[in-house]
């Protein structure tokens, strides 16, 4: 029966006793809250057309630089053709700086999702990207949420 009890006690220990999230407050019923992964958009929002260009954001959690994020992709659309938008593919570069190239092939206003999973979390900042010199009278504005955190 010992036996028995112990291993009760010791396969919840070894499965989540080793975990790398962090916390920020214990709820009365004993539950750990996990902390937010921050993601921050950290490219000029302002760019040339016809040259490649680096879309970066940097992931954090309680300060700390978040280096093993399940995903970063970077959905980039012109005003008012999200459908014919591009999905592109993050690069970890540095501390928590996840990285990727694309050519905007002439001005106008553009916009940028940054689809990051990281430690159970999904959080997808918007920016608004203006890329020469672009005839403002033709711009469409995005009705959508400027930031999305799951």
């Amino acid at each position: 029966m010992k036996k028995w009890m112990f291993s009760l006690v010791a396969v919840p220990v070894l499965l989540f006793g080793c975990s790398e999230e962090p916390v920020v407050d214990t709820l009365d019923s004993g539950e750990n809250i996990p902390v937010a992964v921050e993601v921050e958009i950290v490219n000029e929002l302002a760019l040339a057309p016809s040259t490649e260009v680096e879309l970066a954001v940097r992931v954090t959690q309680s300060g700390q630089s978040v280096d093993d994020a399940d995903e970063v992709k970077f959905e980039v659309w012109q005003s008012g053709k999200q459908a014919g938008g591009v999905m592109l593919e993050g690069q970890l570069t540095e501390d928590g700086i996840y990285t990727a190239q694309h050519t905007f092939p002439h001005d106008g206003v553009y916009y940028m999702y940054a689809h990051t999973t990281a430690r159970g979390m999904h959080v997808m900042p918007k920016a608004e990207l203006i890329i020469g010199n672009p005839d403002l009278s033709t711009v469409v504005e995005d009705e959508g949420n400027h930031s999305m955190n799951h």
